[in-house]
């Protein structure tokens, strides 16, 4: 990742016109399932701005009645600091208006967790909508956390939320929907629950965000069906990418899924928050301990493996409820959200919030999520139907209920995240491979200044406007990746499908995707394997428009289009090929091999003739080096030399080693041969090499092949990959109209 001795890949570079000055803490989507047009609050969250709402609020006794009816239980990781809670205690006035204020909030809340020893004040609140003109309602259950402390998206306050989509003639819940990270993320949702089980959320560690369990195992998230178990969730799966074709798009419990994420300290004016002079009770203790907890993403050189997995502590759950469930710890009060609407705002300062860039010049993104909104000042306050993110789930409410509108056309951005290891079928330093990792990532769209945590290694933004975007992603001791990504209007990596579901029609609706990556993956490298490839197109006469980075072994890994300069971190381990092409369709060529951890720097990068012609010298001789490294029993009898002058095509018994380095000798001179006449401007000349070198190549690509099966099978491999390259490089040379 980032080396931590440059002062230039740690600024912490406040870029207000990425990050917004007031982002909020809320989970949600925008309305419809698409992107809103409504006028957004600091965290993506769409504020009414429309006076005629589709919903109405039922008497005070009804509201009561659903609420207590499906209050949910809430479950808590044993490592759990911040409960739900009631934020009155912590009210303050300013400028004639009521506030929550983070400081207040944070250390009063914390001093009397230490004086107690129990939650302070456990309290979930209520709201309950009906829609008009149809019997739907919505019980809608927020709960309040004095602090969030997860992985680079840290803040005061948080509000987190269930829906429950009740039909009011049958008296059944038709829908749960439980927050997720943020509007971008899709939310833990099933279509159809069980009338009679009580409504389970197991909150995620730190951050509160809210996976469902509706089985009967009531402690652990099931994202797909398990013997006799059904799914926790009935979100449709990923798609767009075969390997995703089964895997329901929702954010789950990384800690409970097999994967890590390690928790990051929250700073504040340079220090750790919990040394700051206005929060004297919090200590380093007050924070997720130490054993998750790292101080930053680049302290790390390799994905950590030791962290410790989810386990059950504490479960809230309301008292007052007909059947309660017996594995109830701490009981909490049920309030009306009106209690709380004289509210105004949950303040705070910013907290260091940093995402890593590997441009060509690089820096370092701060985006900063700094208070959480008020409920009451949402759409999905008013029209719970907002935060359906699930396309299938919305259309299925349409086909029941007039009052939901189906779902409207909604633009995803979607990523598998690999981490890149050396291939055991090459060479040393001769090919990589990718594999999945072992930790969850943080990505985020610089258009966006909302970061969404990866689920089983898969990124989703959900409700993405179409257009030009870019798409960090960094992971923990992975060095970090951003792209450019092109959404909706029919891009290049964009497919599209239509929503269905088994209990509605298929509708018009669609779903455009957009792949990040190479065909959806984006692979990333350990710290401590990785290299900063570097574009510098400054001063090229060609406008370049597309990049693509490939290993021998281990194929494409990067491409992306192009404008301007460009870095790409790759693994040292790797033989890579970075092409470019330009307006005309003109193609470059480059080889490298970043054996050592210094950046790798292609100044002015060219395309045409002589570039390919270069290209096809450098890979010519560096197989050449490698197979002379093998050694053979005839340079031990000094006799590698002599069946060089063999014709082309002879028996494999007079075709040897020392034959097959004279032959890719002649190809590399060809090579260059052709590369100086296209830099000279002749083309004749330029056409006679390449001719040449093509012949040169054959007759070498003949002795390789009597040869093969005497090499070792890595060498082997890594030889012929390089041949055909050559072979291509050539073919693309004699074909170029750029010199």
């Amino acid at each position: 990742m980032v080396d931590s001795d440059d002062a230039g890949l740690r600024r912490r570079s406040l870029l207000g016109a990425l990050a917004g000055t007031s982002t909020a803490a809320l989970a949600g989507c925008p309305s419809g399932g698409g992107p809103s047009t409504d006028t957004p609050d600091g965290h993506g969250n769409a504020v009414d701005t429309d006076t005629d709402t589709p919903t109405q609020t039922p008497s005070a006794e009804r509201a009561l009645e659903l609420a207590e009816r499906f209050a949910p239980a809430l479950t808590f990781d044993t490592a759990e600091r911040w409960f739900p809670t009631d934020p009155r205690p912590y009210t303050s006035g300013r400028d004639g208006e009521t506030v929550v204020d983070g400081f207040d909030a944070f250390d009063g809340y914390t001093a009397a967790f230490a004086e107690s020893g129990e939650p302070p004040a456990p309290t979930v609140f209520y709201h309950v909508v009906e829609y008009a003109e149809s019997p739907l309602a919505a019980v809608q259950f927020w709960y309040y956390s004095a602090f969030d402390q997860f992985t680079t998206n840290f803040h005061w306050h948080d509000w987190e939320v269930l829906h429950v989509f009740v039909d009011t003639d049958s008296d059944e819940p038709q829908l749960f929907v439980a927050s997720s990270h943020s509007t971008r993320v899709p939310n833990n949702e099933f279509l159809d629950p069980d009338p009679d089980r009580v409504p389970r959320i197991l909150s995620e560690l730190g951050s509160h965000s809210s996976a469902l369990s509706l089985n009967n195992r009531p402690n652990s998230f099931q994202r797909l069906p398990l013997d006799d178990l059904p799914a926790d969730i009935t979100n449709r799966a990923v798609g767009a990418v075969e390997a995703l074709a089964e895997l329901p798009a929702a954010y789950g419990l990384p800690r409970d899924e097999g994967l890590r994420l390690p928790y990051v300290v929250p700073e504040l004016d340079g220090v750790p928050i919990y040394d700051h002079e206005r929060l004297p009770t919090v200590t380093r203790e007050s924070l997720v301990p130490e054993a998750l907890t790292i101080r930053s993403f680049d302290a790390l050189s390799e994905p950590p493996t030791d962290l410790p997995a989810r386990e059950t502590g504490i479960v809230f759950g309301y008292e007052g409820r007909p059947t309660p469930d017996a594995d109830i710890d701490v009981t909490y009060d049920l309030v009306p959200t009106a209690e709380l609407e004289d509210i105004s705002t949950f303040t705070g300062p910013q907290l260091s919030f940093e995402f890593a860039v590997p441009q060509f010049a690089e820096d370092a993104i701060a985006s900063h999520i700094t208070t959480a909104g008020t409920p009451w000042a949402q759409e999905r306050y008013a029209d719970p139907a907002v935060d359906i993110t699930e396309p299938a789930h919305r259309a299925a409410l349409s086909d029941r209920y007039d009052a939901i509108d189906p779902p409207g056309p909604i633009n995803d951005v979607i990523a598998t995240v690999s981490q890149v290891i050396q291939s055991p079928d090459a060479p040393d330093s001769a090919g990589v491979t990718t594999t999945e990792t072992a930790v969850e990532a943080i990505a985020l769209l610089r258009s966006d200044p909302v970061a969404a945590p990866t689920f089983r290694g898969v990124s989703v933004f959900r409700g993405v406007e179409s257009g030009s975007h870019r798409l960090t992603v960094n992971a923990p001791g992975l060095a970090p990746h951003e792209e450019p990504v092109e959404v909706g209007d029919g891009g290049a990596n964009t497919d599209t499908d239509t929503t269905a579901t088994a209990t509605a029609p298929e509708s018009d609706t669609v779903r455009t995707t957009a792949l990040a990556g190479v065909d959806g993956e984006i692979p990333l490298v350990a710290s401590a394997d990785a290299a900063r490839l570097e574009l510098n197109a400054d001063g090229t006469e060609a406008e370049l428009t597309a990049v693509t980075v490939a290993d021998d072994f281990g194929g494409r890994l990067y491409e992306a289009t192009l404008d301007g300069n460009d870095a790409v971190y790759v693994h040292r381990a790797g033989a890579y090929t970075t092409e470019v092409r330009d307006t005309d369709g003109a193609i470059g060529a480059f080889r490298v091999n970043p054996a050592e951890a210094a950046p790798v720097r292609i100044e002015r990068p060219r395309t045409g003739k002589a570039s390919l012609a270069s290209f096809v010298a450098d890979i010519t001789g560096e197989t050449a080096d490698r197979l002379a490294s093998i050694g053979s029993d005839d340079e031990e009898d000094g006799d590698a030399s002599a069946p060089g002058d063999a014709a082309p095509g002879a028996a494999s018994t007079t075709n040897t080693l020392g034959g097959l380095l004279r032959a890719l000798e002649a190809v590399s001179g060809a090579a260059e041969r052709a590369a100086e006449r296209a830099e000279g401007g002749d083309r004749r000349g330029t056409d006679r090499a390449l001719e040449t070198l093509a012949s040169n190549l054959q007759r070498a690509v003949e002795r390789f092949d009597g040869l093969r099966d005497t090499l070792p099978d890595p060498e082997a491999a890594s030889a012929d990959r390089g041949f055909r390259q050559a072979q291509r490089r050539t073919n693309q040379a004699i074909a170029s109209e750029k010199l």
